[in-house]
Formats: structure tokens, C-alpha cells, sequence
């Protein structure tokens, strides 16, 4: 039983260290596109989406350390990240709904350079 507990704690932990990825990788998009790119592509503004990522990279550092506290510890700590599963899917879900959703939106906007009558040149 001992085998599958850390077979499963690894899964868990590398699932969820993929989650923290993924959050950081938006987290830093949206702290590098302009304000302005995300009121013209018509989605929240920029501080909100800040907010919203950096709590789900928040609670997918959290689950992804006590999955790793969990997979170290095999013997009687198996269960420790059960709690934080909860916040681990909402995390996924704000992350994936930024990088379908609202990165294509505002991806090329805001950057600097000529404009002409028929858009960037």
C-alpha cells in the first residue's frame, strides 16, 4: 500500500507542479502586456487578472509543496494536499481561461512602434 501512495504522490506532484507552471507562465504574460491591450480586446482589466493569477499561483505553489511534503514523507503524511485540491482546480481553470482566452485577446496589443492607415507597419 506504502508503493501506491507514493506512485500516487508523485502523480499528484507532478500534476501539480505543471499547475504551478502554468500559472506563472500567465502570471508573467499578464504582468508584461499594457494595461490598455486588455480594455481594447474588451476583457477585465489588467489589476484584476493580476489578482486572479497571482492567487492561483499562490494555491498552486501551496498544493504542489504539500504534494512534494507528501511524496517525501511517505509514511503517514499521504493525504496532506487533499485540502488544497479544491484550489488546485480553480487555479487550473483561472490559468487556462487566461491563456485560450484572454492572451490570444491581447497578444500584439499595446506594443509601441508606427502606425499607419492600415495597421502596424
Amino acid at each position: 500500500m506504502t508503493v501506491i501512495n507514493g506512485v500516487l504522490n508523485l502523480l499528484f506532484l507532478l500534476l501539480a507542479t505543471g499547475i504551478f507552471g502554468m500559472s506563472v507562465y500567465a502570471l508573467i504574460h499578464a504582468v508584461r502586456v499594457h494595461p490598455t491591450a486588455f480594455a481594447a480586446a474588451g476583457k477585465l482589466n489588467k489589476n484584476l487578472w493580476l489578482l486572479i493569477l497571482a492567487l492561483a499561483t499562490l494555491f498552486s505553489a501551496a498544493g504542489a509543496w504539500s504534494y512534494l511534503q507528501a511524496f517525501m514523507l511517505v509514511g503517514g503524511m499521504q493525504f496532506i494536499g487533499i485540502g488544497l485540491g479544491l484550489f488546485s482546480v480553480l487555479a487550473v481553470i483561472a490559468a487556462m481561461v487566461y491563456i485560450v482566452d484572454v492572451r490570444p485577446a491581447v497578444k500584439g496589443m499595446g506594443r509601441g512602434g508606427s502606425q499607419g492607415p492600415y495597421g502596424p507597419w
